[in-house]
Protein backbone atom coordinates (compact mmCIF):
# COMPACT_ATOMS: atom_id res chain seq x y z
CA UNK A 1 0.00 0.00 0.00
CA UNK A 2 2.82 2.36 0.87
CA UNK A 3 4.54 1.61 -2.39
CA UNK A 4 1.35 2.34 -4.28
CA UNK A 5 1.02 5.75 -2.55
CA UNK A 6 4.50 6.74 -3.55
CA UNK A 7 3.76 5.80 -7.16
CA UNK A 8 0.70 8.05 -7.10
CA UNK A 9 2.82 10.89 -5.72
CA UNK A 10 5.31 10.43 -8.53
CA UNK A 11 2.55 10.51 -11.13
CA UNK A 12 1.05 13.67 -9.58
CA UNK A 13 4.47 15.29 -9.46
CA UNK A 14 5.12 14.48 -13.10
CA UNK A 15 1.80 16.02 -14.11
CA UNK A 16 2.62 19.25 -12.28
CA UNK A 17 5.95 19.57 -14.07
CA UNK A 18 4.30 19.26 -17.48
CA UNK A 19 3.22 22.89 -17.50
CA UNK A 20 3.40 24.64 -20.82
CA UNK A 21 5.47 27.74 -21.68
CA UNK A 22 2.20 29.64 -22.01
CA UNK A 23 1.61 29.09 -18.29
CA UNK A 24 5.02 30.54 -17.48
CA UNK A 25 4.31 33.62 -19.63
CA UNK A 26 1.01 34.17 -17.86
CA UNK A 27 2.75 33.89 -14.48
CA UNK A 28 5.37 36.42 -15.55
CA UNK A 29 2.69 38.86 -16.72
CA UNK A 30 0.89 38.54 -13.41
CA UNK A 31 4.13 39.63 -11.71
CA UNK A 32 5.23 42.31 -14.19
CA UNK A 33 1.95 44.22 -14.60
CA UNK A 34 1.83 45.51 -10.99
CA UNK A 35 5.53 46.39 -11.09
CA UNK A 36 5.10 48.40 -14.29
CA UNK A 37 2.03 50.11 -12.87
CA UNK A 38 3.99 51.11 -9.75
CA UNK A 39 6.78 52.63 -11.87
CA UNK A 40 4.23 54.47 -14.00
CA UNK A 41 2.50 55.96 -10.96
CA UNK A 42 5.87 57.01 -9.54
CA UNK A 43 6.94 58.75 -12.74
CA UNK A 44 3.62 60.48 -13.44
CA UNK A 45 2.33 61.44 -10.00
CA UNK A 46 5.55 61.79 -8.01
CA UNK A 47 7.75 63.51 -10.62
CA UNK A 48 10.02 60.49 -10.94
CA UNK A 49 12.00 62.13 -13.76
CA UNK A 50 12.78 65.36 -11.92
CA UNK A 51 16.22 65.73 -10.34
CA UNK A 52 16.35 65.72 -6.56
CA UNK A 53 17.11 69.22 -5.31
CA UNK A 54 19.49 69.87 -2.43
CA UNK A 55 19.96 72.97 -0.30
CA UNK A 56 23.46 74.36 -0.90
CA UNK A 57 23.33 76.62 2.18
CA UNK A 58 25.35 74.31 4.47
CA UNK A 59 28.21 73.87 1.97
CA UNK A 60 28.24 77.60 1.21
CA UNK A 61 28.26 78.47 4.93
CA UNK A 62 31.10 76.00 5.54
CA UNK A 63 33.10 77.62 2.73
CA UNK A 64 32.47 81.10 4.08
CA UNK A 65 33.46 80.12 7.62
CA UNK A 66 36.67 78.50 6.40
CA UNK A 67 37.57 81.88 4.89
CA UNK A 68 39.88 80.24 2.32
CA UNK A 69 38.68 82.60 -0.44
CA UNK A 70 35.77 84.96 -1.14
CA UNK A 71 32.82 82.69 -1.95
CA UNK A 72 30.64 83.47 -4.95
CA UNK A 73 27.00 82.38 -4.78
CA UNK A 74 24.62 81.99 -7.72
CA UNK A 75 21.92 84.64 -7.39
CA UNK A 76 19.01 85.49 -9.63
CA UNK A 77 18.74 82.15 -11.43
CA UNK A 78 15.24 81.17 -12.49
CA UNK A 79 13.34 78.44 -10.66
CA UNK A 80 14.03 76.17 -13.63
CA UNK A 81 17.61 75.72 -12.35
CA UNK A 82 17.94 72.91 -9.81
CA UNK A 83 20.84 72.55 -7.39
CA UNK A 84 21.59 68.81 -7.23
CA UNK A 85 24.92 68.73 -5.36
CA UNK A 86 26.72 71.01 -2.93
CA UNK A 87 30.00 70.05 -1.32
CA UNK A 88 32.78 71.86 0.54
CA UNK A 89 35.89 69.71 0.53
CA UNK A 90 39.63 69.50 0.88
CA UNK A 91 41.34 68.85 -2.47
CA UNK A 92 44.94 68.42 -3.53
CA UNK A 93 46.57 71.76 -2.79
CA UNK A 94 43.63 73.60 -1.25
CA UNK A 95 39.93 73.71 -0.53
CA UNK A 96 37.04 73.64 -2.98
CA UNK A 97 33.34 74.45 -3.13
CA UNK A 98 31.45 72.41 -5.73
CA UNK A 99 27.89 73.23 -6.70
CA UNK A 100 26.15 71.01 -9.25
CA UNK A 101 23.12 72.14 -11.22
CA UNK A 102 20.60 70.91 -13.75
CA UNK A 103 19.90 73.67 -16.27
CA UNK A 104 16.42 74.56 -17.57
CA UNK A 105 16.98 72.28 -20.59
CA UNK A 106 17.86 69.33 -18.33
CA UNK A 107 21.63 69.37 -18.86
CA UNK A 108 24.31 69.37 -16.17
CA UNK A 109 26.56 72.21 -15.03
CA UNK A 110 29.02 72.54 -12.17
CA UNK A 111 30.58 75.52 -10.43
CA UNK A 112 33.94 74.86 -8.81
CA UNK A 113 35.59 77.51 -6.65
CA UNK A 114 38.99 76.75 -5.19
CA UNK A 115 42.11 78.31 -3.75
CA UNK A 116 44.30 75.53 -5.19
CA UNK A 117 46.90 76.33 -7.86
CA UNK A 118 45.07 76.94 -11.15
CA UNK A 119 47.81 75.25 -13.16
CA UNK A 120 46.94 72.02 -11.35
CA UNK A 121 43.19 72.47 -10.96
CA UNK A 122 42.39 73.22 -14.61
CA UNK A 123 43.99 70.04 -16.03
CA UNK A 124 42.53 67.97 -13.19
CA UNK A 125 38.99 69.26 -13.77
CA UNK A 126 38.95 69.82 -17.52
CA UNK A 127 41.43 67.14 -18.72
CA UNK A 128 45.10 67.55 -19.45
CA UNK A 129 44.31 68.43 -23.08
CA UNK A 130 42.12 71.40 -22.08
CA UNK A 131 43.22 74.60 -23.79
CA UNK A 132 42.03 78.18 -23.52
CA UNK A 133 40.05 79.06 -26.65
CA UNK A 134 39.44 82.74 -26.00
CA UNK A 135 37.85 85.16 -23.57
CA UNK A 136 34.29 86.20 -22.83
CA UNK A 137 32.93 89.20 -20.97
CA UNK A 138 30.27 87.95 -18.58
CA UNK A 139 28.56 90.24 -16.06
CA UNK A 140 31.46 92.67 -16.19
CA UNK A 141 34.12 90.03 -15.61
CA UNK A 142 36.60 88.42 -17.96
CA UNK A 143 36.25 84.64 -18.32
CA UNK A 144 38.38 82.30 -20.39
CA UNK A 145 36.58 79.77 -22.56
CA UNK A 146 38.09 76.29 -22.57
CA UNK A 147 37.77 73.20 -24.66
CA UNK A 148 37.25 70.12 -22.54
CA UNK A 149 35.67 66.68 -22.83
CA UNK A 150 33.52 65.98 -25.90
CA UNK A 151 30.12 67.62 -25.47
CA UNK A 152 31.24 69.86 -22.61
CA UNK A 153 32.24 73.49 -22.41
CA UNK A 154 34.00 75.39 -19.66
CA UNK A 155 34.38 78.96 -18.47
CA UNK A 156 37.30 79.77 -16.18
CA UNK A 157 37.85 82.92 -14.13
CA UNK A 158 41.30 83.37 -12.63
CA UNK A 159 41.40 85.67 -9.61
CA UNK A 160 44.46 86.23 -7.41
CA UNK A 161 42.91 84.34 -4.48
CA UNK A 162 40.74 81.75 -6.25
CA UNK A 163 39.93 79.96 -9.48
CA UNK A 164 36.31 79.64 -10.59
CA UNK A 165 35.36 77.00 -13.15
CA UNK A 166 31.90 76.65 -14.68
CA UNK A 167 31.76 73.43 -16.69
CA UNK A 168 29.12 71.14 -18.10
CA UNK A 169 27.19 69.85 -21.06
CA UNK A 170 24.56 72.58 -20.69
CA UNK A 171 24.14 75.02 -23.56
CA UNK A 172 26.72 77.78 -23.82
CA UNK A 173 24.05 80.39 -23.02
CA UNK A 174 23.13 78.49 -19.84
CA UNK A 175 26.77 78.25 -18.74
CA UNK A 176 27.14 81.99 -19.31
CA UNK A 177 23.94 82.65 -17.34
CA UNK A 178 25.28 80.54 -14.47
CA UNK A 179 28.67 82.28 -14.56
CA UNK A 180 26.97 85.68 -14.66
CA UNK A 181 24.85 84.83 -11.62
CA UNK A 182 27.90 84.32 -9.38
CA UNK A 183 28.05 87.23 -6.95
Amino acid sequence: MEQQASTEEIVASAQRSERRPRDMVISMLVLLVPILLAFGVYRVFFDGNDPLAVDPAVAIDDARHANAFPVLVPTGLSDEWTTVTARWQQIDGGKALRLGFVSPDGKGAQVLQTDADSTKVIPAELTSEARAQGTAEIAGGSWQTYSTRPGERALVKLDPDRTVIVVGDAADADLRTLAGSLK
